[in-house]
């Protein structure tokens, strides 16, 4: 049985901790990726966005629009920068569109 503290924690300390012990880090930033993505692209590019990943450091992004691909393919800098502001952390280092 865990050890209970009688210390009084908040929310987001004890959600934290639980992650963190649970090793959940990783899958959550997968979803938190698709929601980022989600949010920044619009509805545009969403429609033609047909799955997401997260692999180690780089995100893989499936399109089916070659001509959005090749638009993309220009600003991949800016859409890195734009995403990780959005997670609050460095997370991506590279987008692969495909």
């Amino acid at each position: 049985m865990a050890k209970r503290s009688n210390e009084n924690l908040s929310m987001s300390d004890v959600l934290k901790e639980f992650v963190e012990t649970n090793k959940l880090e990783r899958g959550l930033d997968r979803v938190n990726v698709r929601d980022a993505w989600t949010s920044l692209m619009g509805n545009g590019v969403n429609n033609y966005t047909t799955a997401i990943s997260l692999e180690r450091d780089t995100l893989y992004v499936q399109l089916s629009s070659s001509v959005l691909r090749e638009e993309l393919s220009y600003g991949k800098s800016k859409i890195i920068t734009m995403l990780n502001e959005e997670l609050g952390k460095d997370l991506i280092k590279k987008i692969i569109l495909r």
